[in-house]
């Protein structure tokens, strides 16, 4: 029996001195229970929500390229703004346009837009005055026109609406679709809120289709044919969509039953006055831009050189630009709509993600690795959405390695052209070590919260009441031997603001 254990003994001495030789001579190892010979290699398992490095299909992108140079256009419209109350009408010396070339040219004009566009002094003084003085704005807005124009042309012809109403959106807005006035009015076509609501605008926390380009230009051609249904007259149409149907008809009886906008101008609100003067010299000078030698900006894109895509889950701007490579403000750009720049998911709606085409085909190609990205970012995020913006709490960041301006946005809730602002920051280049201030709309999760305050009990000591103008260093002063860390000792303070009526603990 003893010879027995002896050699038990024996054996398992000889094995642990095997398996610790085996580790220590050799590089095999034991993954998942299977051993792993030096020789064998791991295989990568593929990231799938890596999204540094998105393909778009390239047959795709090929027929996309051929399609753009076939519609292609270097066809430009160039635009003016003023605002219509400041408008004068005292003759403008503008030799470069003599009276009779613009009676001709607008006598050309009325003959092909149903809106009266006959001379008179009024009217000359105004298209002198842009021409004179704001040529430099109409060049900024030529390319801008170059965009939104097409839009504007497609959903006017749907509804029966001259095209000439284009020129519309830029004595409403000049062309900004997040335009809003002292009133409240909003978008490209300065809807206030309940006329927006009645013609099925949706106004939300996240969306404002008051600034959608498509959707407000479709209410707005609602709008402008049942006004033009009322006065049987284009330019009355446009004076009652600026003041309302009344204040047209109470011009009408005042001038003695007058219905030409010319005779019943001067009974007209102030604004109105001035509104379709600015309309038909704005008109004037897109149609005859390049007699006038206007060289217009380049726009920031085409209109065909972009594309929608129906949203199937909640994404943010950022998150897209992350995706696609482009530019934030350019996608800001692209879908002024929504209002935190974060794009919803809601049962019954249906939102779209305008893109540059180059970027369409990318974003449909990888759609689900897309999306998984965009909730796995969402996850992380403090809840809920959306959340106030804190003015009252600054943070100074850090730029950490691996950090790029999204992400940094995205922890705090805000814009990525907001810490842009915040920082003066020119690109989207950060530094390792560089320090950025952000005003957070919510409070970093990974902040060390504070510990509590401690109560202090003044009971049977002698206190001071903190009046205007004091600070610790005053207030020490005024008691013997007190300093200001005994000040800060005794009622538990860490910095050296006051607040005017605290009782502070001036004695042990």
């Amino acid at each position: 029996m003893r010879l027995v254990y002896t050699l038990i003994l024996l054996c398992f001495f000889d094995f642990g001195w095997t398996q610790e030789r085996v580790q220590t001579t050799s590089k095999d190892s034991v993954i998942d229970g299977k051993l792993l010979t030096s020789k064998q290699t791991i295989p990568a398992e593929q990231d799938t929500l890596n999204i540094k490095d998105l393909k778009d299909h390239p047959e795709a992108a090929k027929l996309d390229e051929k399609w753009l140079e076939e519609l292609y256009s270097n066809s430009l419209f160039d635009t003016i703004y003023k605002s219509v109350t400041e408008l004068e009408y005292d003759p403008v010396d503008y030799p470069e346009l003599p009276t009779d070339t613009l009676k001709a040219r607008l006598e050309r004009l009325n003959a092909r837009t149903p809106f009266n566009v006959e001379y008179n002094p009024s009217l000359e003084s105004v298209i002198k005055s842009y021409l004179k003085y704001r040529r430099s704005s109409l060049e900024s807005l030529m390319g801008l026109s170059h965009f939104y124009f097409p839009m504007f042309e497609q959903e006017f012809d749907n509804y029966n609406i001259p095209l000439e109403m284009k020129y519309l959106a830029i004595v409403e807005s000049a062309l900004k679709p997040r335009a809003r006035s002292r009133v409240g009015a909003t978008g490209l076509w300065q809807f206030m809120f309940a006329t927006g609501k009645e013609h099925d605008l949706d106004v939300s926390s996240y969306v404002d289709e008051r600034s959608d380009p498509i959707r407000s230009t479709t209410a707005a051609a609602q709008y402008l044919g049942k006004l033009y249904e009322i006065f049987g007259d284009w330019d009355l149409a446009l004076a009652a969509y600026n003041s309302g149907p009344g204040n047209v008809n109470k011009a009408i009886r005042r001038s003695g039953g007058y219905k030409n906008y010319w005779n019943i101008r001067h009974n007209l609100p102030r604004e109105t006055a001035g509104y379709v003067p600015a309309f038909l010299a704005t008109m004037y000078i897109f149609e005859y831009a390049k007699e006038h030698g206007f060289q217009p900006e380049r726009p920031m894109f085409q209109h065909i050189e972009t594309d929608t895509i129906h949203v199937k889950q909640m994404i943010s701007l950022d998150q897209v630009s992350e995706v696609t490579g482009v530019n934030i403000e350019e996608l800001q750009f692209l879908n002024p709509s929504y209002r935190l720049d974060i794009i919803p998911k809601v049962e019954g709606k249906t939102y779209v993600l305008r893109l540059p085409r180059e970027a369409v085909g990318t974003f449909v190609t990888n759609e689900e690795q897309i999306y998984a990205f965009a909730k796995s970012e969402f996850d992380k995020r403090e809840k809920p959405l959306p959340q106030l913006f804190n003015n009252d709490t600054k943070v100074r960041y850090r730029v950490r390695s691996g950090d790029y301006l999204g992400k940094i946005a995205r922890k705090y809730g805000v814009r990525v052209s907001q810490i842009k602002q915040w920082n003066g920051l020119r690109s989207n280049n950060l530094k390792i070590g560089q320090r950025l201030t952000i005003y957070p709309r919510k409070i970093d999760v990974t902040s060390t919260p504070s510990a509590p305050k401690k109560v202090v009990n003044a009971e049977g000591k002698q206190t001071y009441t903190v009046q205007s103008g004091d600070s610790l260093w005053t207030i020490a002063q005024k008691f013997s031997g007190v300093s200001v860390q005994n000040i800060k000792d005794w009622n538990d303070i860490s910095g050296n603001k006051l607040r005017i009526g605290t009782k502070l603990i001036v004695s042990e």
